[in-house]
């Protein structure tokens, strides 16, 4: 998507599902310096809700991630802990998986464990 002066807009787009004391975070879009303090403040809530206990971060549908983008997933990751959440990522591909893999960040998180998305889910 191109705004009026010819430059590149991805809209960021946050889905977040619950299922018992499990949370399912989707992002689809651009993690950047513009999209990061919005992104930052919905793991806060999240965190904060009573029923979060694993939360896991859907990437696939991530287009583009800087370095404060991958700056607020670390942050996430640190206050989730700090509260005894487990945080996992998950639909990492391509370009975004080798990022994590290079720099050591993947293995911060557990990337390799399955999220059940069948019924019981609800929408917060």
């Amino acid at each position: 998507m191109l705004d009026d002066e010819n430059k590149r807009v991805d809209k960021q787009e946050i889905d977040i599902v619950t299922a018992g004391d499990t949370a399912l975070t989707r992002i689809c879009g651009r993690i950047d310096i513009d999209s990061s303090p919005a992104l930052r403040d919905r793991f806060l809530a999240l965190f904060e809700a009573p029923y979060a206990k694993v939360v896991s971060i859907d990437l696939s549908a991530v287009t583009h991630i800087d370095s404060s983008g991958v700056a607020t997933l670390i942050e996430a990751l640190r206050i989730a802990r700090s509260q005894n959440i487990e945080v996992r990522l998950q639909g990492l591909e391509g370009r975004l998986l080798r990022l994590f893999q290079s720099t050591g960040i993947l293995s911060l998180f557990n990337g390799n464990a399955p999220t059940n998305t069948q019924s019981g889910w609800k929408v917060v």
